[in-house]
């Protein structure tokens, strides 16, 4: 991981658990990066922080809904405030589900493209005069291979995390003269609690880990693998385990894949 990160501001959102907690406990012990932790769940940050061994002085708590995405600049003002500039933002955190498509009430797929698309399209956009005016920047967003193919029982899923390809790569052209590298990180199977907090149909959590995810990546592995793409400023990146090769499929035998996501075992 060289020295990227030393001495950078890192803004983890989603950093509570999960692939975020593995960040940043990644970020601890391998850099001497400042890190700046967000999510819904101001406790278990602290939690996540101390775990992690950060010294009081290299991490800020910054609490953060998604779906309270109006308050997006005053929690980017709160982000920058906490060591005077953010250098990278990590948009993590995120949504999933698991129900089919005409078992889920329309509330549900708009909560998704909240959370999943227009929050973190909203605390970008928060922090972008901030980058520009700082003369450049990175922002990762944490999509999915979902964000590349649909599969069933992630329509509403994969319809936000399609969104945010498109919206990531048309700010990627519009920034290039302004030093700001986009990167997108699409995880395929790893191991945490995203399929424990997936909603259903009716909104309310599945409460139970797929199988598919619970024989995934380690996230610990996900999490090195993940800030090594961030060093190499890629634009995009599929990280997982055979799963990933459905990229590949989409691009050039799209009928196969077709085949494949209908049997396919996705719970």
């Amino acid at each position: 991981m060289n020295t990227y990160f030393d001495h950078k501001v890192v803004w983890i959102t989603g950093a509570s658990s999960g692939i975020g907690e593995a960040i940043i406990k990644e970020l601890a012990s391998k850099t001497k990066a400042k890190v700046i932790l967000s999510s819904r769940r101001e406790q278990e940050l602290e939690s996540v922080a101390q775990k992690a061994g950060l010294d009081k002085n290299s991490y800020a708590i910054v609490p953060l809904d998604l779906e309270d995405y109006k308050n997006a600049p005053a929690v980017a003002s709160k982000a920058i405030k906490a060591f005077g500039k953010v250098d990278i933002l990590i948009n993590n955190a995120g949504l999933s589900q698991r129900s089919l498509a005409i078992e889920t009430d329309i509330e549900v797929d708009k909560r998704l493209m909240e959370v999943d698309y227009i929050g973190t399209v909203a605390l970008t956009k928060a922090i972008l005069p901030h980058m520009i005016k700082n003369g450049g920047g990175q922002i990762a967003v944490v999509s999915s291979l979902m964000g590349i193919f649909g599969a069933p029982m992630r329509s509403g899923y994969a319809a936000a995390k399609h969104a945010l390809h498109g919206f990531f790569d048309s700010l990627r052209a519009e920034l290039y003269k302004e030093n700001i590298i986009i990167t997108i990180i699409c995880p395929g199977f790893v191991q945490t609690n995203i399929s424990m907090n997936a909603v259903t149909g009716t909104g309310t959590p599945q409460n139970s880990m797929d199988d598919a995810t619970a024989n995934g990546l380690p996230v610990e592995v996900f999490a090195k693998k993940m800030l090594t793409v961030i060093v190499r400023k890629k634009s995009q990146a599929a990280i997982g385990g055979k799963e990933v090769l459905g990229v590949y499929l989409k691009r050039f035998f799209p009928s196969i894949l077709e085949k494949i996501t209908r049997k396919a075992k996705v719970v």
